[in-house]
């Protein structure tokens, strides 16, 4: 079993093709394109975290997370209304949460930080919500679709290696 961890799917949502300046000609092959890369780095026992911002339509989460591999947990982002939360398929629904992988002390959110719990002490902050447009900082990671290939990534990746 791996963990995986994303951001800014924004599924079925037209704007952030434009507004991201996304690669794709429509939703349609936006939304493809992203489930083909989820499904192909994440198998069926692997774990997701997604800190956020999933789709334009939370009636369409639950069939959305049907399609995706793994076992999938949400950190709500600023474009996640409680109908998403509520939607089939999510293992945990939450708004920040710490955990330990790979040894690691890790501080989860949609939204980045200046200054986290363990900071100073190694700990890693993970983050959606910039698409790729803030300054990086020491052990801060912007999960999200956008500056990351349009998959899921593991923590190895995001440190390297």
């Amino acid at each position: 079993m791996s963990v995986f961890f994303t951001a800014d799917t924004h599924f079925g949502d037209h704007r952030t093709i434009n507004i991201q300046r996304r690669p794709f000609a429509n939703v349609a092959t936006m939304d493809a394109a992203l489930i083909a890369g989820w499904n192909a780095v994440v198998g069926a026992d692997d774990e997701v975290w997604h800190l956020g911002d999933v789709a334009r339509r939370p009636d369409a989460v639950a069939d959305l997370l049907a399609r995706l591999n793994g076992r999938k947990h949400l950190l709500r982002g600023n474009n996640d209304p409680d109908a998403t939360l509520a939607a089939a398929g999510w293992e945990s629904v939450g708004d920040y949460t710490e955990i330990t992988v790979e040894e690691r002390n890790l501080v989860l959110c949609h939204y980045p930080f200046r200054s986290w719990n363990g900071q100073h002490r190694g700990a890693i902050n993970l983050h959606g919500h910039s698409h790729g447009r803030l300054k990086p900082m020491l052990r801060q990671f912007d999960v999200g679709v956008d500056p990351n290939g349009f998959a899921p990534l593991r923590l190895a990746q995001l440190l390297g290696g």
